[in-house]
């Protein structure tokens, strides 16, 4: 249950199977993307594999027939239309063809009647139809999947697709079980048991005593966790610079060198990030401090070539030597701009309004704390909202509510309209009436343990990380026997391990996950021996994506649980 070494298997064995000789990798945008996950550029190379097109491309190669083609690719009708072409005026020798998911009969014999110079050696089908961001998170980047809160229907396809290369990659066949009060959720369910049962020889896998559980989970069941600000350190660098498949864009940071313009943060391939992900933002500092001492210990060595033993030494340490200085660097100025923009943006003071919000109800102090921030010119636009929003979430039903109030300051502060809208979005998105879990009844439970267990610590850990998703009272359920089956009820015949402790388990989030939800997923992985849980979803937010996808879903969408706030 590793997803990282599940796609990494397949690529290996692309690059492999077609034997020696240099080769070249066609993909398209999609492969693109779930190879650059798990595969560095230099250490794809290692497998003879030099040059990278794509079958879109207008400008790819001709005539090079000394080069091997691995074909990696999508098995969408605008792939078999452009791979057709492709046989039928091949450019290169020979052709060794992977679809990252199960192809039709009908789409082979197309392919086949095209191949009329013989140059297709192999032909397969290898499941890696999905990203691997880590090896217990994948995510499909889907944006704006339930427009109007229904699914749109290309969404709803890709998602059983990618679920059911999923559970092919990891030889699964699962009990699905979804959240009762989504439709989406039964939908996607729906869907992915039919693929099961029409491609049965695919799935032939035994389960036995302990079953696989695949868990459909809806986004609008949590709607705090992706408003949150966040101190670990992927998730803070999402929340406030955006991770897009692994690359982060700092061209807009002042004074940031050219080749620092876009990095990469990979665990896979960056020691320092692996070791880092969850390291808050303290944590994060003094590890920087000890890796800096280390480069400037080595870099000190390396002044010293005063033999020919210290050349040949220099020579064989050099090009680690230049990584580890790119290492520091990226991450230097990383964290650097994230220190900049705590300070720069009183995050401080407002991360810990935002937990109070999520994690406390005490009503009269919280809006007269959040007035005040929302008086002070550091607080960003974005985050008075985000502020807003957790107030209209968790006091909803209050007698004293002053959502409208607030609405009335965002306004004054010159906050743009379509934010101020976002108040009432994520009300008819993920109020009271759309969740099945008692989403701040767990928090105050949580707040309660949390005051016992930190109680004489300080820092980040006590102040600003009180919050923890839904999702892990869920997931602890599961792992304890006692997921409700009214709430969560399993389609098909396989109720007969409704009340299974489930040790593999597989989440899936339509509507997004998040890092904060990831680093949950992680922690019951190493703390409950036996148990493997996998986490996904339509895409992965931060809060800004988050908001855009609120208001995508919410359009079209009649206001029914909001019509007595008028300031809008």
């Amino acid at each position: 249950m590793n997803v990282s070494q599940a796609v990494k298997m397949y690529i290996t064995k692309m690059a492999e199977e077609s034997g020696p000789g240099m080769k070249l990798l066609l993909m398209d945008k999609d492969t693109t993307s779930i190879v650059s996950m798990v595969y560095g550029q230099s250490e794809i190379l290692q497998k003879e594999v030099y040059l990278f097109e794509r079958i879109d491309s207008a400008n790819q190669g001709d005539g090079l027939k000394h080069l091997k083609c691995i074909v990696f690719l999508r098995p969408t009708s605008q792939n078999i239309a452009l791979l057709s072409r492709e046989l039928r005026y091949p450019k290169y020798g020979i052709y060794y063809i992977y679809f990252s998911n199960i192809i039709s009969k009908v789409d082979i014999k197309t392919l086949a009647e095209c191949d009329e110079q013989e140059v297709v050696r192999e032909v397969q089908e290898f499941y890696a139809d999905y990203l691997a961001v880590g090896p217990y998170l994948y995510s499909f980047n889907i944006t704006s999947c339930t427009p109007g809160l229904l699914w749109e229907s290309n969404h709803l396809q890709r998602c059983t697709q990618g679920l059911a290369a999923l559970l092919l990659s990891l030889k699964k066949r699962p009990v699905i079980r979804y959240q009762q009060n989504s439709d989406p959720c039964k939908r996607l369910g729906e869907n992915i048991r039919q693929i099961i049962c029409r491609e049965s020889s695919l799935f032939d896998f035994q389960s036995g005593e302990n079953p696989t559980l695949l868990l459909l989970l809806d986004r609008r069941d949590d709607p705090v966790t992706p408003l949150l600000n966040q101190w670990t350190y992927q998730a803070m660098v999402h929340e406030l610079l955006t991770i897009y498949n692994n690359r982060v864009n700092l061209s807009n940071v002042t004074g940031v060198p050219k080749e620092l313009k876009e990095v990469v943060l990979s665990a896979e391939h960056d020691e320092f990030y692996a070791k880092s992900l969850y390291l808050n933002f303290g944590e994060i500092g003094q590890t920087i401090k000890d890796l800096m001492e280390e480069f400037q210990k080595k870099a000190k060595s390396h002044q010293k070539v005063e033999s020919i033993s210290d050349m040949k030494n220099f020579v064989e340490t050099y090009p680690q030597f230049k990584k580890m200085s790119g290492t520091v660097s990226k991450h230097v100025t990383v964290v650097g701009e994230l220190s900049s923009m705590v300070s720069r943006h009183n995050l401080l003071e407002v991360s810990e309004l935002e937990q109070e919000l999520a994690c406390q109800d005490e009503h009269s102090k919280q809006l007269q704390h959040l007035r005040k921030v929302l008086s002070q010119e550091s607080t960003r636009h974005i985050d008075a909202v985000k502020l807003v929003m957790l107030y209209a979430l968790r006091y909803e039903k209050h007698t004293n509510n002053d959502t409208q109030g607030l609405l009335d300051i965002l306004k004054k502060m010159g906050v743009a309209e379509n934010l101020t809208r976002a108040v009432i979005e994520i009300i008819e998105y993920g109020g009271t009436h759309s969740r099945q879990s008692d989403l701040f009844g767990h928090q105050d439970a949580v707040k309660t343990i949390t005051k016992r267990l930190f109680k004489g610590l300080s820092g980040v850990e006590n102040i600003y990380t009180q919050h923890t998703p839904l999702l892990q009272e869920t997931l602890e359920n599961i792992i304890r026997g006692r997921m409700r089956e009214n709430a969560y009820p399993c389609l098909g015949n396989d109720d007969r391990f409704a009340s299974k402790r489930y040790q593999n388990i597989i989440v899936f989030m339509v509507g997004g996950t998040t890092y904060e939800e990831a680093l949950c997923v992680h922690n019951i992985n190493q703390s409950n021996v036996g148990v493997k849980v996998i986490l996904g979803g339509t895409n992965i937010h931060n809060s800004q994506s988050f908001l855009e996808d609120i208001h995508a879903a919410t359009q079209g969408v009649p206001r029914r649980h909001t019509r007595h706030i008028k300031n809008v």
